[in-house]
């Protein structure tokens, strides 16, 4: 396979950030990335303009970084509670997901990725419990959950 040299113009998932020089496969690069001028050609002239781009990416992770922390300290304050409805033998009715816990934050002004809620397995017993947010490469938020449980009474 053919792989060619780019230099990235933005931030892309999974292949690197800007300034960054990759290797992709030739159809890749000349087929989207470039056309979409999310990146350009690895050359002795364009090698020379990265340091703008360098800066760029710099001013970019501070704010990134900023924005993460405030929204870190928020989510720290943070209190959830859910409340779960219960059988006569005391099993939970449905369960506490991350999409819960994003609706909830979401109530409260917090506005985050869905998929940075790192919840092992769904909530389904009575109790308190701390949930990891991760926010950015390197800052992630704990927020405190409460479950209590409501017998149903059976009708």
């Amino acid at each position: 396979m053919a792989t060619t040299e780019i230099i990235l113009r933005e931030k892309i998932n999974g292949l690197g950030a800007e300034a960054d020089v990759v290797k992709v496969k030739a159809g890749y690069a000349r087929n989207f990335l470039i056309p979409q001028g999310k990146a350009f050609e690895a050359t002795k002239g364009n090698l020379r303009q990265r340091e703008a781009l360098s800066a760029a990416r710099v001013k970019r992770e501070a704010e990134e970084t900023t924005k993460a922390t405030a929204l870190s300290n928020k989510i720290n304050k943070a209190r959830l509670s859910f409340t779960l409805e219960t059988g006569q033998g005391g099993k939970a009715f449905g369960s506490v997901t991350s999409m819960d816990i994003h609706a909830k934050l979401e109530e409260k002004g917090i506005k985050i990725d869905r998929h940075s809620i790192k919840l092992k397995k769904p909530i389904k017993s009575a109790g308190k419990t701390d949930i990891e947010i991760s926010l950015h490469a390197d800052i992630t938020a704990t927020i405190k959950v409460s479950v209590v449980t409501e017998e149903k009474s059976a009708e």
